[in-house]
């Protein structure tokens, strides 16, 4: 494969361009070929020495010493045999060729996944992060199937840091659930080349990332236009709750919480957007055989205070200088304790002469 302009394409790019790994960043060569970023992948990948070197499209060296070799043994074996050769005998290069040809795919593997613990690697770095949000921001890995994300965008994240564990998954910020991805060319793709520290350091490296929904809400409860279509609009959307209106927010709410916005915290889950089954129009009781469960997934408290752990901390156990002099008194207790233990007399034991000795005899 070869670009437009007559340079020959790199493993990297021809292997991001395949069908199926358009959710793989482009690693940089520079980030490749320092060794620090690869400590502790030679044991776990085959073949590393040539993986490495397809990777980075570097030409294997030739050992001059197995030619000679080889050489040599065909000479050899061209005087004991001469044109009495055996049926299936092959020359010692035809052996080395065809050993070569077995070894090539597995190095191609050992490549692949080479490159994926690699990639794994290079997305939570300064670089590659960036590179993943403009992937993020042009929506290259999709939006969320969830009804009342409303087309939130998601990100591909692993659910194990092992090659073999799990596929890779999406991870939406808006209801801040998994889901695999509906297309089955990805179905195939190590969850393990995206980690499972990935989805998390993306958003907490860019708070301000709008996550909130794409598409527009009146355009999904637009009004049929004639009865027919109304009633069979109504019975089937009969148990989504989308008549009942958000709850206004309680007065006095932060912009932000320890650094992120309160918008981006679950946009799509809270009040108004869980889904309710029914049945014409009666609620589905929770107590029922085939009623809604596991619903607290999905709530959200109203009032957003709720989630700041460190204030909630601060109001019950003080702030950071009022547990330092709690330590302080503790401290000073348990000097004084120990001080008062020290002047205490010591206890002596009386004499008593009705008592034995130890060896039985009389005191």
């Amino acid at each position: 494969m070869s670009s437009s302009e007559g340079a020959p394409e790199s493993w990297i790019s021809s292997f991001c361009s395949l069908m199926g790994h358009e959710f793989f960043a482009e690693v940089s060569e520079d980030f490749i070929e320092d060794d620090f970023n690869l400590t502790g992948l030679q044991s776990q990948v085959p073949m590393y020495k040539e993986a490495l070197e397809m990777i980075l499209d570097v030409e294997p060296e030739e050992d001059e010493d197995e030619e000679e070799e080889e050489e040599e043994e065909e000479e050899d074996d061209d005087e004991i045999l001469g044109d009495e050769r055996p049926p299936g005998y092959r020359r010692a290069g035809d052996r080395r060729h065809a050993r070569v040809a077995s070894d090539l795919s597995v190095i191609e593997s050992s490549a692949e996944l080479l490159y994926g613990l690699i990639h794994q690697r290079y997305i939570t770095s300064r670089p590659g992060i960036q590179q993943m949000l403009e992937k993020y921001e042009m929506q290259h890995f999709g939006v969320c199937p969830r009804a009342y994300c409303n087309g939130s965008k998601v990100l591909p994240v692993g659910c194990s840091d092992t090659p073999g564990q799990e596929t890779v998954k999406l991870f939406c910020p808006s209801c801040q659930d998994l889901y695999t991805p509906p297309n089955s060319r990805f179905h195939s793709v190590d969850g393990a080349f995206f980690g499972t520290t990935f989805g998390y350091l993306f958003f907490m490296t860019f708070p301000d990332l709008d996550i909130g929904p794409r598409l527009d809400p009146s355009m999904l409860t637009a009004a049929p236009t004639n009865a027919n279509n109304q009633s069979r609009s109504s019975s089937l959307t009969s148990g989504v709750n989308r008549a009942t209106p958000d709850l206004p927010p309680p007065p006095n709410q932060p912009t932000e919480i320890n650094g992120v916005r309160t918008v981006n915290f679950c946009p799509g889950l809270g009040p108004g957007r869980i889904y309710e089954s029914k049945i014409y129009g009666f609620r589905v009781s929770e107590r029922s055989r085939v009623g809604p469960r596991m619903k607290w997934l999905r709530m959200k408290p109203t009032d957003i205070r709720e989630l700041d752990e460190l204030a909630q901390y601060a109001a019950i156990h003080g702030s950071a200088n009022d547990a330092g002099d709690t330590e302080m008194n503790i401290e000073a207790q348990n000097a004084a304790v120990i001080a008062a233990r020290k002047k205490a007399p010591m206890r002596r034991r009386r004499h008593n002469p009705d008592q034995m000795s130890i060896n039985g005899a009389e005191g």
